[in-house]
């Protein structure tokens, strides 16, 4: 098979946090250690085509974040902190000196790399630092609904509350909305979705109070590229502007054609093409 299209092999492995929560990671490819950090409401199997690319000139090591496969729970005192810890006990364990991020798993690794220089080189792809304050009117009715049982519901209060959709998706009513989501969400990626519904609370909770800390992140001085896709709206787009005026040694590249969710899925090979440029 021509090594270009081949996905390499993964080997699954597990290290400790300080904590003492296990952090599960798939290891492949050959080459310098690069980590892969994931956003809320993903698994390691969501970054699988982007990790397997990048396999083919790194060793990367997928990391499964708490509350997911074959990682521990959250624990009752999630911060933010706790997965810096998970991140450098695999960063401790692989030697990796290359890290990629995305979204709320962007957050995780330039928080990491503010508190720790364990890095050389940053990728993150619309990492989650909030330079505007981060809506969370839609958190206890998303609360209600997840503990009425009723996920469908929860997740309409997420889509039309935190700011990600588009407008006229705010804008409809809520009855349509969940039957909606009734309908469409159904396959393998709503029901790897559906155990990450509470720590995606968690987890937005903590990025809303970052808020804020903007000008701490100054303190990163590992050179980073940061990644955002031209279908995001403008005003995030402006964020990253932001985050680009704020660290010291940052360029901020827009890949046309892509949204949030660029890393994943069928465009994960476009993503991963311009980190390696940046990284080799």
């Amino acid at each position: 098979m021509n090594r270009s299209t081949r996905t390499p092999p993964a080997c699954r492995c597990t290290v400790l946090s300080a904590d003492g929560t296990p952090i599960g990671y798939r290891t492949m490819g050959d080459g310098p250690g690069l980590i892969v950090v994931g956003g809320a409401l993903r698994t390691a199997e969501d970054y699988l085509p982007l990790a397997s690319a990048l396999a083919r000139s790194f060793t990367v090591h997928l990391v499964e974040r708490r509350g997911r496969g074959a990682s521990g729970p959250l624990g009752p005192r999630y911060a933010l902190g706790k997965e810096v810890d998970d991140l450098l006990a695999v960063q401790a364990e692989t030697g990796a000196r290359s890290v990629f991020g995305h979204s709320y798993g962007g957050l995780v690794v330039l928080e990491t790399a503010r508190s720790s220089r364990v890095f050389d080189r940053i990728a993150v792809y619309e990492p989650g630092v909030p330079c505007l304050p981060v809506p969370t009117a839609w958190m206890d009715p998303y609360r209600e609904r997840l503990a009425a049982g009723d996920p469908h519901g929860a997740f309409v209060h997420f889509i039309r509350g935190s700011g990600g959709a588009p407008a006229f998706v705010s804008r409809m009513p809520y009855w349509y909305l969940r039957l909606a989501l009734r309908v469409a969400f159904r396959g393998p990626s709503w029901q790897r979705m559906l155990p990450l519904l509470d720590a995606n609370l968690a987890e937005h909770g903590q990025l809303a109070a970052q808020y804020g800390r903007l000008a701490e992140f100054a303190a990163v001085t590992a050179p980073v590229l940061i990644l955002c896709g031209g279908r995001t709206a403008r005003a995030s787009r402006a964020e990253f502007d932001a985050l680009r005026d704020t660290l010291p040694e940052a360029a901020l590249e827009t890949l046309g054609g892509l949204d949030h969710f660029g890393p994943e899925g069928k465009n994960a090979s476009v993503v991963a093409e311009r980190v390696l440029a940046f990284l080799r």
